[in-house]
């Protein structure tokens, strides 16, 4: 499909549709995409349903499953949630703000000789109906929300759609494979299961000698996305048991 304009939708059923006739095409425009996302505006009554909040972290909340080309989804922050460096396993991917700011921070890859710190290349802040765009050719980026008063929400596209994605440890840029769930799918809960994880943490007493000291730590699946093997917090993941 050939758009010579950008065509603006009125709503959030407009925009999928448009999204759907897009990627019915062989070849897509990414610029063109990431135009219409951002020439929608935000209204709360069109995607309420959809947006669903943990306590204690960001969750992924399916919208629609494009046709298995794309996946769309709103992402719901609470105050001070954040994820962990992430790229995105050779997808594209749009970010538009619904609600409140996102604040994303740019990183280079790892050098693979290299075990220090990761290189930062920018950062800022995503506001009101900005619509940003990163694939891995362009870097791995953090995103978070600054405020610890006001939530913040998110529609996200993911093209091809994807399972799992690497987090990176800011410290050496180590990196992970973590599995990628969703809280809920199309405003319905995703089925309620809870596991245990093994972390390992660090602990220090006036002595300076280290301990080791094993929690076990409950959580809901689709709870789950890239922040979950957040290094920067000093909390490794060392065993899950389904």
């Amino acid at each position: 499909m050939d758009h010579t304009e950008v065509l603006k939708p009125q709503t959030l059923d407009d925009l999928i549709q448009i999204l759907h006739e897009i990627f019915d095409s062989d070849k897509v425009n990414t610029e063109e995409v990431q135009n219409i996302m951002e020439s929608y505006e935000s209204n709360p009554l069109e995607w309420g349903k959809y947006a669903k909040f943990d306590q204690y972290r960001y969750t992924r909340n399916l919208v629609d499953e494009g046709n298995g080309k794309f996946n769309l989804m709103i992402l719901c922050w609470g105050e001070g949630h954040g994820s962990s460096i992430h790229d995105h396993t050779d997808s594209h991917c749009f970010l538009k703000i619904l609600q409140g700011n996102l604040k994303e921070t740019m990183y280079e890859w790892p050098q693979k000789k290299n075990n220090g710190e990761m290189a930062k290349k920018s950062e800022g802040v995503l506001k009101l109906n900005q619509c940003a765009y990163i694939n891995d050719s362009i870097g791995l980026h953090r995103v978070e929300n600054p405020s610890h008063t006001e939530t913040a929400v998110s529609l996200h596209l993911y093209s091809p759609p994807f399972d799992q994605c690497h987090t990176f440890d800011q410290r050496t840029g180590h990196k992970n494979v973590v599995k990628m769930t969703f809280w809920s799918k199309h405003g319905e809960r995703t089925p309620f299961r809870e596991s245990k994880c093994i972390f390992v943490t660090p602990l220090f007493r006036q002595n300076d000698k280290p301990q080791v000291m094993r929690n076990l730590f409950r959580y809901q699946a689709g709870c789950w996305p890239p922040c979950i093997l957040e290094q920067d917090i000093h909390t490794p993941m060392m065993e899950k048991n389904g």
